[in-house]
């Protein structure tokens, strides 16, 4: 029997069919069982947001439809459940000091972007609160790793997935707000990782084929995009997850020092240094992926374009420091 359910959905020991083209998907067939959870990463990241699953080969989905494993049941869960968002292996990699800094940095990226994917598709109250447990620790470990963020900063994806982009960004403003930061007791880093990574979350009400719409955006639909860092703010008001450094990213990573951001048009010292921060990741994140209209632009041009074309958007000082992450 053929289901069709959300790639965050997939359990090992399915039977996936997929029907986008061989040439999209890293996997040598288009019908296979899936082994692990790294399988399912990779079916994320490949952009698969939907598949096809036969429940007479595989694992079903449903909580009513078991699978034997000798004389034990096991009852799938119909959904992911907030417990289990924040995955052993990211917990044990985080803390495991023997992990070479490349294998670390591979785990943490790939389980980011698994939480991400999952909360984007149901931002509920406590999903939020089980994704920032995982993000305080990914915060510790770019505060005290300096080799597993350096290997961060190299193996970000280039595609444009609202998910992989909250990654990247966190990421980015989680190091740039380490070196801004370093020494001091003022700012609540686990809080500003968790802003950070959530800037986009109020992307889920703005209509999903204007979200995934291959090419540039009409001025009627940028229209309605821009209503999503108000929409963020009110997800994480109504959700109780809302503190001061969220407020501030969340509101303020698409204003510009130069006025012409949204959605209140600030300017210079008027945009929190938090926001700065978001909106220098954000930009440099738009600019390196790769879209439909436009191939990535590499790391090297992307600075020296916002430094040569864009750099009224940005506190200088501030870009100064996030170019140094690079050197």
């Amino acid at each position: 029997m053929l289901k069709q359910i959300k790639s965050i959905d997939l359990k090992p020991s399915m039977y996936v069919i997929c029907t986008a083209s061989w040439s999209n998907h890293p996997f040598l067939k288009n019908r296979f069982l899936i082994e692990n959870e790294n399988d399912i990463t990779t079916i994320i990241k490949s952009g698969i947001r939907e598949i096809t699953i036969d429940t007479s080969k595989g694992v079903p989905v449903t909580i009513a439809e078991s699978v034997s494993h000798g004389d034990k049941e096991i009852k799938p869960p119909a959904r992911w459940e907030p417990e289990r968002l924040v995955t052993d292996e990211l917990k044990e990699a985080v803390r495991d000091d023997k992990l070479p800094p490349e294998k670390k940095a591979r785990i943490v990226y790939d389980s980011a972007t698994v939480i991400m994917a999952k909360l984007f598709d149901d931002p509920k109250a406590k999903n939020i609160s089980a994704a920032k447990e995982g993000i305080y620790d990914i915060v510790d470990l770019i505060i005290s790793d300096d080799k597993t963020s350096l290997n961060l900063l190299q193996i970000t994806s280039h595609d444009f997935y609202t998910y992989t982009h909250s990654v990247n960004v966190g990421l980015l403003s989680i190091m740039l707000s380490k070196a801004l930061f370093k020494g001091s007791d003022a700012h609540d880093m686990h809080e500003l990782g968790a802003g950070f990574f959530l800037h986009d979350i109020g992307k889920v009400k703005v209509p999903p084929e204007i979200i995934n719409k291959p090419g540039r955006l009409t001025e009627e639909e940028m229209m309605k995009m821009r209503i999503h860092p108000y929409q963020g703010y009110k997800i994480l008001t109504e959700t109780n997850q809302l503190t001061q450094e969220c407020k501030y990213i969340v509101l303020q990573h698409h204003e510009r020092a130069n006025g012409t951001g949204y959605p209140s048009r600030l300017t210079g010292d008027d945009i929190h240094v938090y926001g700065r921060i978001g909106c220098i990741a954000d930009v440099y994140d738009a600019l390196t992926a790769e879209r439909s209209y436009k191939p990535s632009m590499p790391p090297f041009d992307a600075l020296k374009l916002m430094k040569e074309q864009m750099i009224d958007h940005f506190h200088k000082e501030l870009f100064d420091k996030f170019v140094l992450l690079f050197s």
